[in-house]
């Protein structure tokens, strides 16, 4: 009798063992997955009023990196100056749209939006408008890449 239970006692600990040991490395996996995932993610954080910059380094760069699929999410963060730029340039909306297409997402910072009073311009372009000063936070600790202009 105290050989069965002693057996049993043994059977149940090596178990328990046995299923921390499949937990851990589910939890593991499911960290280098997400770390994966964040990895194949990028930010570009676009502030710059300047045309050229925005033609020929920010909208040129975003928009082969997307078509190319040097990375699986891009997110285009029209944030200050840009955004005054944006709403004042067709040809850089029509670039904006041709970006959208293809799958890039676009946010603009509605603080920003709202100093120059255009907000629903930008809505108007298919962006979304929201508060982002928290969001971009969270994308820099996600360990998202992040570049700016």
């Amino acid at each position: 009798m105290k050989n069965q239970v002693l057996s049993i006692t043994l059977t149940l600990i090596l178990s328990m063992m046995t299923l921390s040991i499949f937990a851990q490395e589910q939890q593991n996996r499911t960290n280098t997955e997400e770390a994966i995932a964040n990895d194949e993610k990028l930010v570009v954080v676009w502030t710059s009023g300047d045309r050229d910059v925005a033609i020929k380094m920010v909208f040129m760069y975003t928009f082969n990196a997307k078509k190319n699929g040097w990375w699986k999410d891009i997110t285009l963060l029209v944030w200050g100056p840009s955004a005054k730029l944006l709403t004042e340039d067709k040809e850089l909306q029509d670039y904006l749209k041709k970006m959208q297409e293809i799958g890039v997402n676009t946010i603009a910072c509605k603080g920003c939006a709202d100093l120059y009073g255009i907000a629903d311009k930008l809505e108007n372009l298919g962006i979304t408008v929201r508060y982002t000063g928290s969001e971009l936070t969270n994308y820099i600790k996600e360990n998202r890449h992040v570049i700016t202009f």
